[in-house]
């Protein structure tokens, strides 16, 4: 296979379309991020690159606790509104017609139209350049009763918005089942 160079690009696909949650100034407020991902598993920690100049790391570095939502596809434009405005210039809230819910961390708000929920605990941050990296601890999970099938999260019902960056710059839902983890590989002798 042939290889083009491109230079250092963080081009890992797809990313996860992530509603970052943060009380600022008393108000909730939300911003989209992509460059998110699971960063430990005892205890459970998620990791989210935010841009230095993001009004929600304001009420982060206050609080030292926000909400990671995973909306689903019905939900790209509130996505989209979230990441192209600044909460310095608009209630999210309002526009988008969210309604909040704050589970046990006090001003980490979770937007009950998501189908999963995280209230996340700072446990590190790092400047890294152009953004923070955020690493919380996530002290707690919810998952909506529509999206759970035997009792357990169903990535089908879920059917979470990814994002896929420049030059396409769109919103993507999952594709196809391909196989089984852990087995289709045990056919490689």
């Amino acid at each position: 296979m042939e290889k083009a160079k491109f230079g250092p690009q963080a081009l890992v696909y797809p990313m996860p379309a992530l509603l970052i949650g943060a009380d600022v100034d008393d108000t909730p407020d939300f911003m989209t991020a992509a460059w998110g991902g699971i960063a430990n598993g005892e205890p459970p920690m998620i990791s989210i690159a935010i841009r230095k100049s993001r009004n929600t790391l304001k009420g982060i570095l206050k609080n030292m606790v926000f909400s990671v939502n995973v909306p689903d596809v019905d939900m790209v434009k509130e996505v989209d509104y979230c990441g192209i405005i600044s909460g310095l210039k608009a209630n999210k809230v309002d526009k988008c017609g969210f309604t909040i819910f704050y589970g046990s961390l006090k001003y980490a708000p979770c937007i009950n139209q998501c189908p999963i929920n995280m209230e996340c605990k700072v446990v590190h941050i790092l400047e890294l350049g152009s953004h923070y990296l955020v690493i919380g601890q996530i002290i707690e999970t919810y998952i909506a009763n529509k999206c759970l099938s035997n009792g357990q999260p169903d990535v089908e019902k879920i059917k979470p918005l990814t994002y896929i960056p420049s030059p396409a710059s769109s919103y993507y839902s999952l594709g196809d089942f391909v196989a089984q983890a852990f087995s289709v590989g045990k056919s490689i002798k």
